[in-house]
């Protein structure tokens, strides 16, 4: 039974001293004594119990009072439980410093909590970046002579430190930067101007502040190609005039229709009063039998309008002729 419980208290001993050392981390202590960075115990069992990295704090802290930056331990457990990135934001801070740009921690810390990169922020304002416009391909833009032209354009930005929150991405860049080129050939007189001045492009699209609103500064946008395309003018001259041409036929075919369909009604309408003829000279012998049986009609009489009708026909018949007879000649 000795035996147990001296084993049972052997193991109690070495938990408590485990214990000991890992709320206390004497190890990091000493490091930050050492670096002449005051940490308190209290303050490394704090982190331990607030689940935060204590050797993380005491090297960032370390780093920052080494770089002469005023910051404590609070500030970086702040930062620490929001979710941010407390070795960034002292790296961006530390880089910031050396090169003479205004960036304090409640700034870089907001920075860091919206998601940008803080360091980078900091590494592109002091080193501006190239971004080509368009990322893939060219922007094709037509001219007031109706050529189209492809062209390229490299713009250097510059990141604007106190814009990086709320302030607009590269997309929105290229977008503006991409309305502009287009805009300025589209207001060029000829395709000729642009290839002879390709910097007039770049200036004029320059002037327009189109880094109003976002997380950069426009330093230069620099036209680095610029590439002859189709003629769209004359294609869509062509265009026009084939449908000119296909709205004038069917004005024609309509004008021909109604020709045909007035035709047709003049020759149902002859044919009609053709019918009406032959049924009133159908009706003449029934008048003249019924004048015969009233007494109204004698022979002589029927006899004469006969041989009128005969003159009448004969006149009509050499009438025809002599019509014809120049003809024949």
């Amino acid at each position: 039974m000795p035996d147990i419980f001296s084993i049972f208290g052997l193991l109690v001993i070495i938990a408590v001293v485990f214990l000991f050392f890992y709320l206390i981390p004497i190890q990091l202590w000493v490091t930050a004594l050492a670096a002449r960075v005051r940490v308190s115990l209290l303050s490394l069992v704090g982190m331990r119990l607030r689940k935060i990295s204590p050797a993380l704090i005491v090297n960032v802290l370390i780093n920052a009072r080494k770089a002469g930056l005023d910051i404590d331990t609070d500030m970086l457990e702040t930062h620490y439980l929001a979710g941010g990135n407390v070795k960034r934001v002292i790296d961006a801070l530390i880089a910031a410093d050396k090169a003479g740009i205004s960036l304090d921690f409640k700034l870089a810390t907001a920075i860091d909590l919206a998601g940008r990169d803080v360091l980078n922020a900091v590494q592109t304002s002091v080193n501006p970046k190239v971004i080509d416009c368009p990322v893939q391909g060219k922007i094709s833009a037509v001219a007031k002579d109706g050529i189209q032209l492809n062209s390229r354009a490299r713009v250097t930005v510059r990141a604007n430190i106190e814009r990086l929150v709320g302030g607009a991405t590269e997309e929105t860049i290229i977008a503006r930067v991409g309305e502009g080129i287009v805009s300025a050939i589209g207001s060029a007189q000829s395709y000729k101007e642009v290839l002879e001045n390709p910097d007039q492009i770049s200036k004029k699209v320059l002037s327009r502040g189109l880094d109003s609103g976002t997380a950069f500064e426009i330093l230069s946008i620099d036209i680095a190609d610029v590439d002859v395309g189709k003629n769209i003018g004359a294609f869509l001259q062509a265009d026009q005039a084939e449908a000119d041409l296909k709205v004038a036929q069917a004005k024609a075919e309509t004008r021909r229709a109604m020709a045909v369909a007035e035709e047709q009604e003049m020759k149902a309408l002859t044919q009609k009063m053709q019918a009406k003829v032959v049924e009133a000279e159908a009706e003449v012998p029934l008048a003249i039998a019924k004048a015969f049986e009233a007494g109204k009609l004698g022979v002589f009489d029927y006899y004469n309008l006969k041989n009128i009708q005969a003159d009448t026909s004969m006149r009509e018949s050499i009438s025809g002729e002599g019509g014809d007879e120049p003809n024949k000649e």
